[in-house]
């Protein structure tokens, strides 16, 4: 579902994918390439909500207020970002959360079940696990945008072949 809010309407780039069973709801700018799913929800109504190019938000996932996915992100499985940013190749693993003013560095991952506590500076290319998240690893070579593209390649499967069963 994609609708507006108080005027304000999403803002979709033509190859972007967003499942019908995802709401879109009022400040949300979603970029060339990039993917919305199932039930996930991406709710501008305090904030805009930028999901960059060739990022993905994947099935139950929230963004809300001010959360910003640079390009090639991937938020995993009900994940939720929070009025905070991902960096270009970054990913958040699955039911995990990144809290308000919290910066998550390039190509670094957020561990599943993980919180990033309001405020922490995750550097780049590291990952953080645990609650609260604490840093366990440098990544010298990050799966984060392989990820990235494999989601993006799936959104333009499912934009070319999916369709609605009555």
């Amino acid at each position: 579902m994609i609708r507006s809010f108080e005027g304000t309407q999403p803002d979709i780039a033509d190859s972007a994918y967003v499942d019908e069973a995802a709401v879109v709801i009022g400040d949300v700018a979603v970029r060339e390439g990039a993917s919305v799913w199932p039930n996930a929800t991406l709710r501008g109504d305090h904030g805009r909500i930028v999901v960059g190019r060739e990022s993905n938000v994947q099935d139950g996932a929230v963004l809300h207020e001010d959360a910003v996915l640079e390009p090639e992100v991937t938020v995993g499985h009900n994940a939720i970002v929070h009025a905070a940013t991902v960096a270009e190749g970054g990913l958040v693993g699955m039911n995990a959360v990144v809290l308000d003013d919290a910066h998550v560095g390039e190509e670094a991952v957020v561990g599943a079940g993980a919180v990033v506590t309001e405020g922490t500076e995750v550097p780049p290319r590291t990952l953080v696990t645990g609650v609260p998240a604490e840093p366990k690893t440098e990544l010298e070579d990050p799966p984060t945008r392989a990820a990235a593209a494999h989601y993006t390649a799936l959104g333009e499967r499912y934009a070319e072949t999916s369709q609605r069963l009555e």
